[in-house]
């Protein structure tokens, strides 16, 4: 592999994390899931998920499933999942971000060259700029703008061609086994994984679970 020069980073659960009050409002507040059990239900989803991406059997997208679960975990009525995977999939309600991201990610930048590939909406960069990160990164590659969504490999390649990067020198940060790190791998790209929920923690992947961990791993 030649000397890595570009990081690129997911955003949902990598950068910014869910407004579950927001996702959550056609549930009665006192019924909202804990950090705790919504992490539990992201684990298993995400298991569930990648052996169907594995098998090429995936009958729901990830939210759809991990609505259904959430849903029958509280004892509510699966009328509601269609909004809730609807404002999962807004991304204005991804709008949660830990303490001190921007500062390590201008770490980043001043050793690598930065940048984002989103499954979302169109409107990601909005939000990032909302978020008071958005400078951090030179292009910011949308899927609601590029019109296919990882692990498609089109994704991948236009953000590459955006930056005049190869995938030999590029490194994939993402949560998702499945779409971030078996779809950045299929286009030549190193990958690690950023697993806060714990998912892949058995797993013989590259995994970090915080942006000081990768940070820390960078300078290996």
């Amino acid at each position: 592999m030649k000397s890595r020069r570009f990081i690129f980073f997911d955003v949902g659960n990598t950068l910014l994390f869910p407004n579950r009050a927001k996702i959550m409002s056609p549930i009665a507040s006192e019924r909202h899931p804990k950090l705790e059990q919504w992490q539990a239900l992201e684990r298993k989803t995400k298991m569930e998920f990648d052996r169907g991406m594995q098998h090429g059997r995936v009958d729901h997208g990830f939210w759809w499933t991990f609505h259904t679960y959430l849903l029958e975990q509280l004892g509510e009525s699966l009328a509601h999942r269609d909004e809730l995977v609807a404002n999962t999939r807004n991304s204005a309600n991804w709008d949660q971000i830990l303490p001190g991201t921007g500062e390590t990610l201008q770490r980043i930048g001043a050793k690598f060259r930065v940048a984002v590939i989103s499954n979302s909406d169109g409107a990601i960069d909005r939000v990032l700029s909302r978020c008071g990160i958005a400078e951090c990164f030179e292009s910011i590659t949308d899927s609601g703008n590029v019109g296919v969504e990882k692990p498609r490999r089109e994704i991948f390649e236009t953000a590459l061609r955006v930056m005049n990067a190869s995938a030999e020198e590029s490194l994939y940060v993402g949560d998702v086994y499945s779409v971030d790190y078996a779809g950045a791998r299929n286009v030549g790209m190193d990958a690690i994984l950023f697993d806060v929920a714990g998912a892949y923690r058995d797993r013989d992947v590259p995994r970090v679970q915080s942006l000081e961990q990768l940070e820390g791993w960078l300078d290996r």
